[in-house]
C-alpha cells in the first residue's frame, strides 16, 4: 500500500507504554487500516523524520486502552507490512531483574524466554498450513548493532549490548518468589510485549529489534520500592526522551534497503504440501507479503 504521499514508509515503530507518539515528525498523516486479523491497535501515523518516511504505531492505543493480552499483534504486523515497512523498530518498558538494569538504562536486547500463557494468537500459520521459522536469535542482529550504534550517537553511551527478555502474560506484575525465580534463571529485564510481537516480525521476513526502558527493579530487590503501574509510568516520561533522541538517530542513519538473513525468514519453514495448501483461508490466510 501507498500512502497518500506517495511513498512508501519501510521503517515501523511500535511505541509501547508511555510512547504514545513521535512529536518530532513532519509531515504527518494518520491512516486507518484493517487487516485478514482484524484492527491494529490503533490508527497508524506516517510521517518524515530527518528525511525518512516511517510508520508510527501505538501498541496499546492512543490513551493505553488495551492490555498486553489484547494487543492485536497480528493486525499490527500485517497492517505495518501492508504499507511497506521492512524494518522494525519496538520500544517497551521493562523491568530489571539484576543491579545493573537501574531504572533509566536503556537496554538492546538480544534474547527472549516465553513466560505467557498461551493466550495470544503467535503465528500467521495454522489452519492447514504448518510452518516453523528458527527463532534462535529473536532480534534481527544487523538492526539491533545499528541501534547500539545510533543510541551511543545520540549521547547514551551506557546503552547495554544483549540482555535476555523475560515475557510475562501480565497485566498483574510479577510475585516476589517469581521475579527471584527469573533471576536464578540469568533473565535479566522481564516485560510483557516482547512475545509473540518478536515471533510474528520473524514470519513476516521483518528486520525486527527491540529498544528496552528500564523503569523499576520489579520486586526482588529489597532496598527499592516494589513496582508499580504509577511507578513505570513516571519513569517512562522521564525515559521517554532518551527512547526519541535514539530512535531519531537510528531512523535518520538506516539504510532500509539493504538485504539481511530475516528477509529469507521462511525459506525452508513451511512442512506442508504446497499441493495440498488451500488457496482461500479465511480462518488462517497466512503471513503479510512483506
Amino acid at each position: 500500500m501507498i500512502n497518500a504521499r506517495g511513498v512508501r514508509p519501510r521503517i515501523g515503530v511500535i511505541g509501547g507504554s508511555g510512547l504514545y507518539d513521535l512529536d518530532m515528525l513532519d509531515d504527518v498523516e494518520s491512516i486507518e487500516l484493517d487487516t485478514p486479523y482484524g484492527s491494529p491497535s490503533g490508527s497508524i501515523t506516517i510521517g518524515t523524520l530527518r528525511g525518512t518516511r516511517l510508520a508510527f504505531l501505538p501498541r496499546h492505543g492512543l490513551g493505553h486502552r488495551l492490555s498486553p493480552s489484547e494487543v492485536p499483534a497480528r493486525a499490527n504486523i500485517y497492517a505495518l507490512c501492508e504499507l511497506g515497512v521492512r524494518r522494525v523498530f519496538a520500544i517497551s518498558a521493562v523491568g530489571g531483574l539484576a543491579e545493573r538494569y537501574a531504572p533509566g538504562t536503556l537496554v538492546v536486547p538480544d534474547q527472549i524466554v516465553d513466560r505467557t500463557k498461551g493466550l495470544r494468537p503467535a503465528t500467521f500459520f495454522g489452519g492447514g498450513v504448518v510452518a516453523h521459522v528458527s527463532m534462535a536469535d529473536p532480534f534481527c542482529q544487523r538492526q539491533r548493532e545499528h541501534l547500539i550504534a545510533a543510541a551511543k550517537s545520540a549521547g547514551h553511551t551506557d546503552v547495554i549490548d544483549g540482555a535476555t527478555y523475560c515475557c510475562i502474560e501480565g497485566p498483574q506484575f510479577s510475585t516476589r518468589a517469581e521475579s527471584h525465580l527469573y533471576r536464578s534463571w540469568g533473565l535479566d529485564i522481564i516485560g510483557m510485549t516482547a512475545v509473540p510481537e518478536a515471533a510474528l516480525a520473524r514470519e513476516a521476513q521483518l528486520c525486527y529489534a527491540g529498544l528496552a526502558l528500564v523503569t523499576d527493579y520489579d520486586c526482588w530487590h529489597e532496598n527499592e520500592e516494589t513496582v508499580t503501574a504509577d511507578m513505570v509510568a513516571q519513569t517512562m516520561r522521564r525515559n521517554v526522551r532518551a527512547a526519541r533522541e535514539v530512535l531519531e538517530e537510528a531512523v535518520a542513519t538506516l539504510d532500509p534497503s539493504g538485504d539481511c538473513e530475516c528477509r529469507h525468514a521462511l525459506t525452508g519453514a513451511v512442512l506442508t504440501d504446497p499441493t495440498l495448501i488451500a488457496p482461500d483461508r479465511p480462518d488462517s490466510p497466512g503471513p503479510p507479503s512483506c
